[in-house]
């Protein structure tokens, strides 16, 4: 259904909410405000464009910082009061350097709900991408983020030699455990990486005969 921006709800000032999302995450990465141009050009533009509050002043995301969003999709809710952008976020989408504006968590069941309904893998990965963004005192997995991409790939490369050899050993168990540090660190390279578990679900498809 194509939306003419007369139908918008814009406030009294002219403005209306918009959330931004990850699109392959899912991750809400911040909440801002656009006016009927700023609105407008990013549909023509397919690149996010926000009104600052603050400058009072239409404000391009990434144009200066180079944290550019992709727009994948813009969605409107039932009432035309807000809108939904899912985009494909270069760089940190915070101005304090963090990933997502949303980084002073609560509490937080997501990796617990994931695991209650059987997608272990995502749970623990979102998990991962939650470290990264919240670093916490004595983490590993912020301790392999914080010794970078070489210290990773040496864990990985050191729990895919232990899995030959537990499957050489011919021992279910020890195949079982070695295999959940590979898949655990696996996890950890492609979040450090930019790559989603959806990435490769999709490769994978693609190579379904």
């Amino acid at each position: 259904m194509n939306i003419n921006l007369n139908q918008i709800k814009f406030d009294e000032d002219g403005l209306v909410p918009c959330i931004c999302q990850e699109a392959d995450t899912k991750e809400v990465l911040m909440l801002a405000y656009m006016n009927r141009e700023s609105l407008g050009l990013t549909i023509e533009k397919k690149c996010a464009v926000y009104y600052s509050r603050s400058r009072q002043a239409l404000w391009e995301k990434g144009k200066t910082s180079g944290n550019v969003q992709k727009v994948r999709s813009l969605v409107y809710d039932c009432d035309m009061d807000a809108v939904l952008i899912k985009v494909e976020q270069t760089g940190n989408a915070c101005h304090t350097g963090e990933y997502s504006c949303f980084f002073n968590t609560e509490f937080d069941e997501s990796a617990t709900l994931a695991s209650q309904s059987g997608d272990v893998l995502q749970g623990l990965y979102e998990q991962i991408i939650d470290r990264k963004a919240n670093p916490k005192d004595g983490s590993y997995t912020n301790y392999l983020f914080e010794k970078g991409i070489d210290k990773i790939l040496k864990k990985v490369g050191e729990e895919a030699a232990e899995t030959i050899i537990a499957a050489k050993n011919n021992s279910k168990e020890e195949l079982i455990y070695e295999a959940s540090d590979l898949a655990y660190h696996m996890l950890v390279l492609l979040a450090n990486q930019g790559v989603t578990i959806k990435d490769i679900e999709s490769e994978l498809q693609k190579r379904v005969k």
